[in-house]
């Protein structure tokens, strides 16, 4: 009976093996590829959001008005009109 030192000596299980590490290493690259895309966006609709409050205060819109139409948090759009006075 093979013992699992002598099967990991066979050329099929190192060829098994080596497909399962390629493998993994392409779901991987794959998911962070999709991971970083989702972020990409996200970010994207983010800095949207924030160029908008301007335009929103100019409409005379409220900070509390602004975050419930942006889906942003009140001290997110505080802390952004704070630093555009500056």
């Amino acid at each position: 009976m093979l013992e699992l030192q002598d099967l990991k000596q066979t050329r099929f299980y190192q060829e098994a093996f080596g497909d399962g590490i390629e493998q993994g290493i392409e779901q991987g690259i794959e998911r962070g590829i999709e991971q970083g895309i989702e972020q990409g966006i996200e970010r994207g609709i983010n800095l949207q959001k924030l160029k908008t409050i301007p335009l929103l205060q100019d409409l005379g819109l409220t900070p509390q008005q602004i975050s419930e139409h942006l889906d942003l948090t009140l001290e997110t759009v505080l802390n952004y009109l704070a630093q555009q006075q500056q």
